[in-house]
């Protein structure tokens, strides 16, 4: 591997960190955007889906560019375009154009998370399988050191639009970085690369995955994005961001523990996909704080597992069309999560959002269902293992 290119997964590593810092710190900063903008819990709701709408489109209109591109190049693209809306949204705008900013971060977010995956597989064929639950940690990372550095610079005074800068100065680095590398470059073993491409793509598992992930990533966005209005506004506590970042903390164990029993991704699956959901009820059952916060850590942990092992076990399935199946699981996270949230926030307005998060686990149950073929299914047991 060429020198200038044998650090390139650092890079990869940090897109995929500033996406979840991105998430995180959005999540963390509804509440005070709700306040500059007066919106009320489902103006905030659809505000939030509009960028999961972006997320949903943005692999849909570049999945197949993607991957007959060279994908380093389509990262510099999307960087670029993320740098200047970062910038713009920092400007004094309205509503509407703050609205229309965050449907294209959406874009760039989405398009850099599914396309850094795809060229993190085809350039680190050996070790990538491994390394993916390592790298969809470091998006865990920036979303748990988000909340609480936008609970900072927000305490110090500073606009809640502080966030953007730094998705901005982050985007420069890994620009800058990137300068001169294509995905031409690659770990040695080219018999290994040979062997995986030669397989085929099977759409049904891919399929069966993208309906885990947009429920999973529907009731991750649907309780991420509400739960610091929910210890605001139900439980009149101020511990709502620390929520947030502890959700998201634990993720990161638990994503590295993927990436080391990668073998186990079936099993891990299916336990988490019964364990979200009864967690979630538990909580939306008590009045305590401290208890539901203690109790974001075991809901954390299991959410965590869901990305890697989804990822783990399309890539198998994927065949020389890994931008494709990236694609296709971020179009469906997008999609879970533009109608989640919209549903939660409109809910909430009606029903209060203890009631509207607890009803985030009941679709769990088709997430159950498709992890049961996954695992019974001869044909797609054949090529996961």
């Amino acid at each position: 591997m060429k020198r200038n290119a044998r650090f390139l997964w650092i890079i990869f590593f940090l897109i995929i960190f500033i996406n979840g810092f991105e998430s995180g710190g959005y999540q963390a900063s509804l509440l005070d955007i709700g306040k500059n903008y007066d919106l009320n819990n489902t103006s905030k709701g659809l505000t939030a889906a509009v960028e999961l709408f972006a997320d949903m489109l943005a692999p849909i209109l570049l999945g197949a560019w993607a991957d007959r591109t060279d994908k380093v190049k389509c990262l510099r693209i999307a960087l670029i375009i993320q740098i200047a809306v970062s910038l713009g949204i920092c400007l004094p705008i309205s509503r509407n154009v703050f609205v229309m900013g965050m449907f294209l971060i959406g874009l760039t977010t989405s398009t850099l998370q599914f396309i850094t995956i795809a060229a993190f597989a085809d350039i680190y064929p050996m070790s990538s399988k491994k390394r993916i639950g390592y790298m969809t940690s470091m998006y865990a990372f920036g979303a748990f050191v988000a909340p609480l550095i936008v609970a900072f610079y927000l305490k110090c005074g500073m606009s809640w639009k502080t966030l953007f800068i730094i998705i901005a100065v982050a985007s420069v680095l890994s620009f800058a970085y990137m300068q001169g590398i294509t995905d031409k470059v690659q770990e040695k073993e080219e018999n290994i690369t040979i062997e995986r491409d030669k397989k085929s793509f099977i759409l049904s598992g891919v399929l069966l995955l993208c309906l885990v992930m947009a429920i999973y990533v529907g009731f991750e966005n649907g309780f991420a994005f509400f739960i610091d209005s929910m210890f605001s506004e139900e439980l009149a506590s101020t511990l709502g961001k620390f929520a947030i970042s502890i959700f998201w903390i634990v993720m990161i164990p638990s994503r590295m523990l993927v990436g080391s029993f990668e073998k186990y991704s079936r099993k891990i699956l299916l336990v988490s996909v019964i364990a979200i959901p009864a967690i979630t009820v538990l909580i939306s059952t008590l009045n305590s704080a401290k208890l539901i916060l203690m109790l974001c850590v075991p809901l954390g942990f299991f959410s965590g597992a869901i990305y890697p092992c989804s990822l783990n076990l399309a890539m198998p399935l994927s065949g020389k069309s890994k931008a494709l199946a990236t694609g296709m699981i971020t179009t469906a996270t997008g999609l879970g999560g533009f109608i989640f949230t919209a549903i939660t926030g409109i809910l909430g307005n009606y029903i209060g959002l203890r009631t509207a998060i607890m009803l985030l686990a009941t679709p769990f149950v088709f997430s159950l269902l498709a992890v049961l073929i996954l695992i019974f299914n001869k044909s797609y047991k054949k090529e996961t293992t």
